[in-house]
């Protein structure tokens, strides 16, 4: 184990988090330029798809962070049977869910219930498929949609502020089911989907299209949203959500609907629009 991922398990997590809100908000310009500065440097950030390129006109290194992209930055895949990658980042892991448990590394576990919170909203994806994509600090960090489906409800799990970085992922046992995390269901025409934005160190939360700010500063009890009545429908490819910082969403999915699309491994890197799986039950 890193002795970074060991000292997570010390380091204060919430103290260290609001710290990093703070300053991700400021708008002092010498803070917030030397963030996006040192950001773009350190991590490669490609501003030139970026609906704004200019990295002085960002009020705040927040909006610098959940930046949009220039109009055909990115596009769906143009095959109607095909669920997309909802986001840029790389596959941390993704395959089929084991009798309710999902893959996390090598020697390491969770199980769908931990995961969303819920004995009963897992049971439906017992023998299911998962896919993990990490977000990097260079990302584009908007999540959108891999098919259309409309809100049931939204399912807020306190937690740690675990890196979900790749060691941590290795070494931490059951890492997305410890971190807090967004838990979002929707239902389809094949039946439920489940979008999970999962929070990490120094991230300063998750925004939602249909609510804005979504996890609490920082809350200890699960929090309940139904949006059942509603009519919140977000169309295949539709943004749905974004990070403040750096983390991972995971999708999953029920059985017999799709079949992940085969050059998809860990590691793999992705961008939001391709092919993540296709549908196999689509008349």
């Amino acid at each position: 184990m890193s002795l970074i991922t060991t000292l997570t398990y010390a380091l204060p997590h919430r103290l260290l988090s609001s710290m990093a809100r703070a300053l991700a908000y400021s708008d002092n310009p010498t803070v917030s330029r030397w963030l996006i500065d040192t950001v773009t440097r350190k991590f490669g950030v490609n501003l030139a798809e970026a609906a704004q390129p200019d990295p002085r006109a960002y009020p705040s290194f927040n909006a610098f962070f959940t930046r949009a992209l220039k109009p055909g930055a990115r596009v769906a895949d143009a095959d109607p049977n095909t669920l997309l990658m909802p986001a840029d980042g790389r596959i941390s892991q993704c395959g089929p869910i084991d009798n309710g448990r999902i893959f996390q590394a090598k020697g390491q576990s969770f199980t769908a219930a931990e995961l969303l919170g819920d004995d009963a909203a897992a049971e439906p994806f017992r023998n299911g498929l998962f896919a993990t994509v990490y977000l990097s600090p260079k990302d584009y960090h908007r999540v959108h949609m891999p098919w259309t489906g409309t809100l049931r409800e939204t399912v807020h799990v306190p937690g740690r502020l675990f890196s979900v970085g790749p060691k941590a992922v290795q070494h931490v046992p059951r890492l997305f089911a410890r971190n807090e995390r967004l838990v979002c269901h929707f239902d389809t025409d094949f039946g439920p989907m489940v979008m999970v934005m999962v929070g990490a160190l120094l991230v300063s939360g998750v925004e939602t299209v249909w609510s804005g700010v979504e996890i609490p500063r920082y809350g200890d009890a699960i929090t309940v949203k139904d949006y059942r009545g509603a009519n919140i429908t977000l169309e295949r490819f539709a943004e749905m959500a974004r990070f403040n910082y750096g983390s991972t969403v995971i999708v999953l999915l029920p059985p017999g609907v799709a079949a992940l699309d085969t050059a998809l491994q860990a590691e793999s890197p992705v961008q939001l629009g391709e092919v993540l799986a296709r549908r196999i039950d689509a008349a």
